[in-house]
């Protein structure tokens, strides 16, 4: 049995205050085997193909399960939250079709950036403070956040999965301290959704199998972010005008009322993120795409993944005035955005559409592109 470090609780307790300073809303602290169902949990999502083209997922399962997998000296964590809550209705921007709604998370500098840097400090002093040694992580290992959030009293995983807290209401980035240091343990947070559905019913593709279930292969948020292929047919109008994420099943938990005073340290939106027009995005080359999205999460999609979804966008405008901006992108060197023009184009302007494969589709040497073409995906 281990022993816990001599004044342990003093050195908590100034580990505390010093993330507190350093803007850290939340801080609790689980044993690396507080959470054992973790493995089988993750092997029934595995199975169950969940993880859609996430084959990192399935190829870490093994450290993933476990804090102890990944690091066998792990004895404790300390778990850390920094609000991010917005000004206003992240969902009232949907409404407006010829705008782009950006997931919150995603509207200003990349918080793995921000927070790394701000976890680092905290880990050198409980560093010097106990000799032990110490690692970081926000979002970048294969470690389990938000159930260990959980076990660390901060929050508990709703039914969206996503970490709610009671302060801060479902927007909280995480960051993880792992530590060979054997430190008191925080009681973990009961699960308090109660009977609120909220979060499922709202779900444009319905990507719930259930509570506490999601399937990733449905998930705006993934399908626009993590998957490199065309959108599915199925999920683009349903998309609407989501470009990079989507908010619903965080925006409408209950527990968000609390999030707007609960904390001044916040990560605030860029202006110019908050209500990006449709008509200027599309327009982007690689050096403009790169200019604006500098130190975004938003750059590492890369400028084909990114057109394709404003073009998707664009198709559920119903904007005309879009038009000649998707057919200009019929032309472009990337498939990925070119199966996304006509697509747009189709929906937009069929009859202009018809016309114009007969001069294009000859020509295309992508067999997906092709496809697009004939209709047979519509």
């Amino acid at each position: 049995m281990s022993i816990a470090l001599p004044n342990s609780e003093n050195l908590v307790a100034e580990l505390r205050a010093r993330a507190m300073a350093l803007g850290f809303g939340s801080f609790g602290i689980a044993g690396a085997d507080a959470r054992p169902d973790l493995p089988e949990k993750l092997r029934q999502a595995l199975e169950a193909g969940w993880h859609g083209d996430m084959e990192w997922m399935a190829e870490t399962a093994e450290r993933r399960g476990s804090p102890k997998g990944l690091w066998p000296e792990a004895k404790s964590l300390i778990l850390l939250g920094y609000n991010y809550g917005p000004e206003s209705d992240p969902l009232g921007i949907l409404e407006e079709k010829s705008l782009g709604s950006i997931s919150v998370y995603a509207r200003n500098r990349d918080y793995h950036e921000i927070i790394k840097g701000k976890l680092k400090e905290l880990a050198g002093l409980l560093a010097r403070r106990s000799g032990e040694a110490v690692k970081v992580f926000v979002d970048t290992a294969p470690l389990m956040e938000k159930p260990l959030a959980e076990a660390a009293g901060l929050g508990w995983q709703g039914k969206h999965t996503v970490l709610v807290s009671r302060d801060f209401g479902s927007w909280l980035f995480l960051g993880a301290i792992v530590t060979s240091a054997d430190l008191p343990v925080d009681k973990s947070h009961p699960q308090s959704c109660g009977r609120c559905t909220r979060c499922l019913d709202v779900c444009p593709t319905r990507a719930f199998p259930g509570p506490f279930q999601l399937d990733s292969r449905r998930c705006l948020a993934y399908l626009t972010v993590e998957h490199k292929g065309q959108i599915p047919v199925e999920f683009r109008a349903p998309m609407g005008n989501r470009i990079y994420g989507c908010d619903d099943c965080l925006a409408v938990c209950p527990w968000n009322k609390f999030a707007s005073i609960a904390h001044e340290a916040k990560l605030r939106a860029r202006d110019d993120l908050e209500r990006p027009r449709l008509a200027d995005l599309v327009q982007l080359d690689d050096q403009g795409f790169r200019q604006m999205f500098a130190g975004s999460p938003i750059k590492r999609i890369g400028l084909g993944r990114f057109l394709r979804n404003v073009l998707i966008a664009i198709g559920n405008s119903r904007d005309q005035s879009l038009v000649p901006l998707a057919e200009a992108k019929l032309v472009d060197e990337d498939p990925l955005v070119r199966g996304a023009a006509i697509w747009a184009m189709r929906r937009l302007a069929p009859a202009r559409a018809e016309m114009l494969r007969l001069s294009f589709e000859p020509w295309e040497n992508d067999a997906a592109v092709r496809v697009e073409w004939t209709g047979e995906l519509a």
